[in-house]
């Protein structure tokens, strides 16, 4: 069978999107789904998430959520239900070894994926890069995986925004804990890899600067990561709130309701852009040109450019410490920050 065989679209009636892994994934996957609803009415589409980060398109009109447990039982488990569920069309944006097991156990008539996943005979339909599709290999996560349902006959508009879902019991669950005195500036300081997170007392003085200028500062971080915010704090002597509790809705919520956002490169960052917040984004290890912020609210990214960029980000293979992201100095920053200000478009 030819990779590139006609999808009969229009006799799709149900449709599962498998989305594993992390919260900037699961955020920069909505084009898809927002794409597959306009195109396809007639079609059921569910999304595989992991159940960790499912809350975060709790509310996500035209499309229902399936959790994916963490543990090889209830992942065995998931796989059952979604066989039951009969699809038609199984598209996977991930392409591991768990997203290519559960797209071969749903047995549906067409299993969608790119040719470098895990299992490739488990799929039916197998396409060779985004690059083919939009004639370059300058691609953002979005239009990678737009180009998947695009080579398989979607109509897809590269312009398409992420979104998420408004959630009115985290929007009040936000209202109540944040009295603020002024426009909410959102820091998030942390960062999966050291490559990724600039320091905590850089933050702190840009806390300060944003203080200064009228903003009621917020930071916020996972539970794991607190220390993050400690850190923060005892370099801060501004006024400051904090919260390391706060769920993937009320994050959301948050940042809907902040002026302007800045932090490292993290899918915190995507929720803000998915929420039209404006943002500053500090990138150290990581691949800019497919990571940046999807948004059509004012944007900027800091970065300083060194010739080992990207990389994989899990330590510094260059150097003793990883310069890309410690050389970012606190008036590239502001910089960055006072040109978001002058832009005349802050919430």
């Amino acid at each position: 069978m030819s990779k590139y065989e006609q999808i009969n679209w229009d006799s799709v009636r149900r449709i599962l999107v498998i989305r594993l892994r992390s919260i900037g994934d699961t955020v920069l996957a909505t084009p898809v789904l927002s794409t597959l609803r306009r195109e396809l009415p007639q079609a059921e589409i569910d999304v595989a998430l992991e159940d960790w980060v499912s809350p975060l398109l709790d509310g996500f009109e035209g499309v229902e959520l399936v959790s994916i447990g963490s543990d090889a039982a209830k992942r065995l488990r998931a796989a059952g239900r979604l066989r039951k569920r009969h699809y038609d069309a199984v598209i996977n944006l991930h392409g591991g070894s768990t997203s290519s097991t559960l797209a071969a156990a749903t047995l549906a008539e067409y299993r969608i994926g790119f040719s470098h996943y895990r299992f490739p005979r488990t799929y039916t339909h197998l396409y060779d890069s985004p690059a083919e599709f939009w004639g370059t290999d300058q691609i953002h996560s979005v239009e990678q995986q737009l180009a998947l349902i695009g080579l398989a006959g979607i109509e897809v508009d590269r312009s398409t925004p992420t979104s998420l879902p408004l959630n009115a019991a985290a929007e009040a669950s936000i209202e109540q804990k944040l009295v603020t005195d002024g426009p909410i500036a959102l820091i998030h300081p942390a960062a999966a890899y050291e490559t990724k997170r600039w320091a905590a007392e850089k933050f702190a003085r840009v806390a300060k600067f944003l203080r200064e200028k009228g903003f009621s500062v917020v930071a916020i971080a996972a539970g794991n990561e607190k220390w993050v915010l400690d850190e923060l704090k005892a370099h801060t002597n501004c006024d400051l709130r904090t919260f390391d509790d706060l769920t993937l809705p009320e994050i959301t919520a948050l940042a809907r309701r902040s002026a302007i956002f800045v932090g490292n490169d993290s899918g915190i960052a995507h929720i803000a852009a998915a929420v039209q917040t404006p943002a500053v984004v500090i990138f150290g290890s990581s691949n800019r040109v497919h990571w940046r912020p999807w948004t059509t609210a004012p944007n900027e990214i800091v970065f300083n450019e060194f010739p080992c960029q990207p990389c994989p980000g899990d330590k510094c293979h260059a150097f003793p410490e990883p310069r890309c992201i410690l050389s970012i100095s606190t008036e590239q920053v502001i910089s960055a920050i006072e040109h978001i200000l002058t832009s005349g478009r802050l919430r």
